[in-house]
């Protein structure tokens, strides 16, 4: 079940986040953003599947960047979502967060993720012990030419662990294109490494068919984070 939201001022507005905590303690913080459409509220599958990390000792929290609090239909522009998430993450409750610490998110988000990975001291946004992309977005569709891959590959250069899980049949970049992208990172962080990890789940850029498989990959890949 999804938390009940708690509002945070951000110089972009209010957001809004759900804090789903273990009951005893916890190992570690997940911080989860949205895509780039949806109805206020609403969280898609993939991202509720996460939330069965509390189950193993992990705090995650949901973070509903300020243009879809304001009711926008459409998301503004990547400076303005880091910027906020900049914001939101050191003023979350509980700070500072239990470690480690992953940033993550599907689509939108998983890029807001990588883009942040590193950190901003100008705003105390600390940095990503591990980022997690679900349906990363390489490339808009049919546009192989527009690559987002120095976004994806930026927590990849700083050796931050990255997971990846990408629908087979994803229009937005497959999982060999997710593939290629990375083989443009350092020799030591390519797919299956200690770094990185693809994991390939049936479906497109919508959550999975098989949340099962989603929901198995990103527990056995944070009991690898400690």
């Amino acid at each position: 079940m999804i938390g009940e939201p708690i509002t945070l001022s951000t110089s972009l507005g209010p957001a809004a986040v759900r804090v789903h905590a273990p009951t005893e303690g916890s190992r570690g913080t997940i911080v989860l953003g949205h895509g780039a459409g949806g109805a206020l509220g609403s969280w898609p599958q993939d991202l509720r599947s996460v939330l069965q990390a509390t189950s193993h000792g992990w705090t995650v929290v949901l973070v509903e960047q300020p243009w879809r609090v304001a009711g926008r239909k459409v998301a503004t522009r990547p400076p303005t979502l880091d910027a906020a998430w900049s914001e939101i993450v050191p003023a979350l409750p509980g700070t500072p967060l239990p470690r480690p610490l992953v940033y993550g998110g599907r689509s939108a988000g998983a890029r807001v993720a990588c883009r942040t990975s590193s950190g901003n001291p100008d705003t105390d946004l600390p940095r990503a012990d591990a980022v997690l992309c679900l349906a990363f977005p390489l490339h808009p569709p049919g546009r192989p030419d527009k690559s987002r891959a120095p976004e994806l590959l930026t927590p990849v250069r700083l050796g931050i662990p990255t997971l990846v899980v990408q629908g087979r049949a994803d229009p937005f970049g497959t999982p060999a294109e997710v593939r290629e992208a990375l083989s443009a990172g350092p020799e030591d962080t390519q797919p299956g490494s200690t770094q990185v990890e693809l994991v390939d789940v049936p479906g497109n850029h919508s959550p999975s068919r098989d949340q099962g498989l989603v929901t198995r990959t990103v527990l056995s890949w944070l009991e690898q984070l400690g």
